[in-house]
């Protein structure tokens, strides 16, 4: 649905709670069976890589290719799927040299496999072939938005695989790494029973103010400071920078963020500050949510008090993590909780750089 300016519609949105018939959990669509496990995923794809890679524009092409999958009894069984490039910053060559792709799967075809019901899917490769960090960033990328899902099902689920790429126009050997899928956007909406929303802006005092001062702590944590839930990006048709707008035009507005590569958690190499935010490093944070009470932000703290335990057990027993990136996510997230946990720092660290918006 697009919406021109939802600050037309403000009155109706100023809520802090869900509509009646409503849960934080409510489900429409049940999750799909990629989303409902948390193994590793192992897969191979057979795709003219070559020449999918030389497309570094965001109109690319579909190319024809054939992915090889487990089924239930253990065996493996393979598909005639499509592959394209996709992305922004990623999709530079400068910056990557295997980018992210999309995967169009033939959903007929795959009734009854672990990717029922899915069609077309955003993978998040390893971005460098010759540097080991980056495939371990992958997996906290992934990691990222399993903290998020642990704090509200209004989130995108991940899958991670491991993925063996042959590229049919090589003679290279198989190039295996790690990759994770992102939940399609629109499923994402219609499994919290909500509907995407395509507008140009969504002013603050338009959100569910519970969901944006989540979200806005959320960013804070994992310090990142690229994104925008006000606005849209100068290159986006759409509001907004790296999140996703839901709800019913009648309320509430929640927001979804997504891409979390520019974090601090995450800590890419290419990751760089922006300039006005006047620090040097991706790994210090910068509290960007909006002015508020004292009292509206302690609110939001205590979820992230309750799930401590289970957000550090996703580090601490995720495959493939090596202990060193175990032990600097732990000892960063520490860092988050030293300060939620010390209303003296909460003031002057986060509502002292708080955004003042009018109202």
């Amino acid at each position: 649905m697009r919406i021109t300016n939802l600050s037309a519609v403000a009155a109706v949105f100023v809520l802090v709670s869900p509509l009646p018939g409503q849960t934080d959990s409510a489900v429409i669509r049940q999750p799909s069976p990629l989303f409902t496990a948390h193994d590793v995923l192992e897969l191979t794809i057979h795709a003219p890589f070559k020449t999918i890679f030389k497309e570094r524009k965001q109109e690319s092409s579909y190319h024809p290719a054939v992915m090889q999958y487990p089924t239930e009894d253990g065996s493996v069984d393979s598909v005639e799927i499509r592959v394209k490039t996709r992305g922004k910053f990623r999709l530079q060559r400068r910056t990557c040299n295997f980018p992210p792709i999309r995967v169009d799967l033939p959903r007929k075809e795959l009734e009854g496999t672990v990717f029922e019901g899915q069609n077309r899917l955003k993978v998040v490769t390893h971005c460098q072939n010759g540097r080991q960090e980056y495939e371990q960033q992958v997996i906290l990328e992934h990691l990222t938005y399993q903290i998020f899902t642990l704090l509200t099902e209004r989130s995108f689920r991940t899958r991670l695989a491991r993925i063996t790429y042959i590229d049919t126009e090589e003679d290279d050997d198989p190039l295996t790494r790690y990759a994770f899928f992102i939940e399609d956007e629109q499923m994402m909406a219609e499994r919290n029973g909500w509907q995407l929303l395509e507008t140009d802006q969504v002013p603050p005092w338009n959100y569910d103010q519970g969901a944006l001062t989540l979200v806005e702590v959320f960013q804070y944590m994992v310090a990142n400071t690229d994104w925008d839930g006000f606005k849209k990006a100068q290159d986006q048709e759409i509001c907004c920078h790296n999140l996703r707008v839901i709800g019913d035009p009648a309320g509430p507005v929640l927001p979804v963020p997504y891409d979390f590569d520019w974090t601090g958690l995450v800590d890419r190499r290419y990751a760089k500050p922006d300039p006005s935010l006047r620090i040097r490093s991706v790994r210090q944070r910068v509290y960007r949510g909006v002015c508020r009470a004292e009292e509206e932000l302690a609110a939001a703290l205590p979820i992230f008090n309750e799930k401590k335990a289970a957000i550090y057990a996703l580090f601490q027993t995720q495959a493939g993590l090596e202990p060193k990136f175990v032990e600097e996510s732990i000892e960063y997230l520490d860092e988050f909780y030293e300060v939620i946990d010390d209303p003296g720092k909460v003031k002057s660290r986060m509502l002292r750089d708080c955004r003042r918006v009018g109202g």
